[in-house]
C-alpha cells in the first residue's frame, strides 16, 4: 500500500506539471497582449505611451524569451509563488484564497445534494418491483443531464426569487444564498451519479452471491442493503470523485448567473482579460483538488471492497513478466 501511495504521489506531481505547462503554452500562443489589455481597460480606449508598455512588460517578464519565462513561472510555482495579477496587481495566491470560502460552500453543498438526491433515486428504482415507478424514476436522470445550467439557473430566479421571494437572486452573504446556486450546480452532478450507480445496482443484483443470499432466505430489503448496496458504490464513488472538478468547472457559470464572488467569476474575469498568473494558480488548484480527491477516492476503496486489496497483492506479487496460467489438460479432472 505505501508503494502505491508513492507511486500515486509521483502521478500527482505529474499531473500538477502537465496542468502547469499546458496552461502556459495556451496562453502564451494567444495572439494579443495581456499588458496591453490591461492598459487598453485602464485608459477607456485612450492611447498608451508605449515606453509605459514595455515597462509593465519588463516588470511581469513578458520581454523575456518564452523558456525563461516559463522556467520562472515553474520555479515560483514550487515554492507556491504564483506572482501578481496583472489587471489588479494584487497576489495571485491571495486573490484565489479570498474566492475559494465562497466557492467551496457552493461546490460542497452540491456535491451533498447530489450525492444524496442522486444515489437515493437510484437505490428507490432499483429496489422497487413496480415496473411504472421504476422507469419514471429511471428517466430522470437523463433529464438531468441534458437540461443546460444556466437555464435551470434562469428557471429557479424567476420562480423562488422574482416569482416567490423565497430566496435572494443574488450575492452570498447569507446561508440562503447558496441554496438555489447549489440546487442548480447539483441536478446535472445528480443525475450523472443517479446513472451510474443506478446501472452499478442493477449489475451486481445479478451476481452469484445475490442468489446465493436469497437462497438462504435473506429478504429483498436486507440483500439490497447489506450486500448489493455495498459492492455498487464502488463505480458512484468513482465518478463522484471525478465530478468534483466538473462542480469547479461548473461553478464559472452558476456564478455568473446568480452574481457570485468566487473561483467561476475571478476565472471567467481572468481569462477575458488574459491574466495568465491567475489563470495559471486556477488551473493549478483545480488540479490538485482532483488529484487529492482521487487519491482519497482510491484509498477508500478497500473500505468498502476488500477484493480490491486481494487484485493488488496479486498483480504486484504477478509483477509484469506474470503470464496467464496455463489451461488444464482436459484429461484431468477439473478440480471445484
Amino acid at each position: 500500500m505505501l508503494r502505491y501511495v508513492f507511486f500515486r504521489l509521483l502521478q500527482a506531481v505529474a499531473v500538477l506539471w502537465a496542468a502547469f505547462t499546458v496552461s502556459f503554452i495556451v496562453l502564451f500562443l494567444l495572439p494579443s497582449d495581456p499588458v496591453s489589455l490591461a492598459a487598453d481597460s485602464n485608459g477607456a480606449g485612450s492611447p498608451v505611451d508605449a515606453a509605459a508598455i514595455a515597462e509593465m512588460q519588463a516588470r511581469y517578464g513578458l520581454d523575456k524569451s518564452v523558456w525563461e519565462q516559463y522556467w520562472t513561472a515553474l520555479t515560483n510555482a514550487v515554492h507556491g509563488d504564483f506572482g501578481s495579477s496583472i489587471t489588479t496587481g494584487r497576489s495571485v495566491v491571495g486573490a484565489i484564497a479570498d474566492a475559494v470560502p465562497s466557492t467551496l460552500a457552493l461546490a460542497g453543498t452540491a456535491l451533498v445534494l447530489a450525492v444524496v438526491v442522486g444515489g437515493g433515486l437510484a437505490f428507490l428504482a432499483v429496489y422497487t418491483r413496480v415496473r411504472w415507478l421504476r422507469t419514471a424514476l429511471l428517466s430522470l436522470p437523463p433529464l438531468g443531464a441534458a437540461v443546460p445550467t444556466f437555464w435551470v439557473g434562469l428557471i429557479l430566479l424567476q420562480l423562488f426569487s422574482f416569482g416567490l421571494p423565497v430566496f435572494p437572486a443574488f450575492g452570498d452573504r447569507t446561508p440562503a444564498s447558496v441554496v438555489l446556486p447549489a440546487i442548480t450546480l447539483a441536478i446535472p452532478t445528480g443525475a450523472v451519479i443517479a446513472q451510474v450507480f443506478a446501472t452499478s445496482l442493477l449489475s451486481t443484483w445479478r451476481e452469484p452471491f445475490v442468489e446465493v443470499a436469497a437462497t438462504k432466505g435473506a429478504s429483498r430489503w436486507y440483500v439490497h442493503t447489506r450486500h448489493v448496496f455495498r459492492i455498487a458504490t464502488v463505480p458512484a464513488l468513482t465518478i463522484a470523485g471525478v465530478l468534483v472538478g466538473e462542480l469547479l468547472a461548473g461553478s464559472v457559470v452558476v456564478e455568473t448567473v446568480f452574481a457570485r464572488a468566487g473561483v467561476g467569476r475571478l476565472t471567467q474575469t481572468s481569462v477575458l482579460a488574459q491574466d495568465i498568473p491567475v489563470v495559471q494558480g486556477i488551473v493549478v488548484l483545480t488540479a490538485l483538488v482532483f488529484v487529492v480527491v482521487t487519491l482519497a477516492v482510491d484509498l477508500v476503496y478497500p473500505l468498502i471492497d476488500p477484493r480490491i486489496v486481494v487484485r493488488r497483492e496479486r498483480a504486484s506479487a504477478a509483477g509484469p513478466t506474470a503470464t496467464a496460467p496455463a489451461t488444464p489438460d482436459s484429461s484431468e479432472p477439473t478440480r471445484v
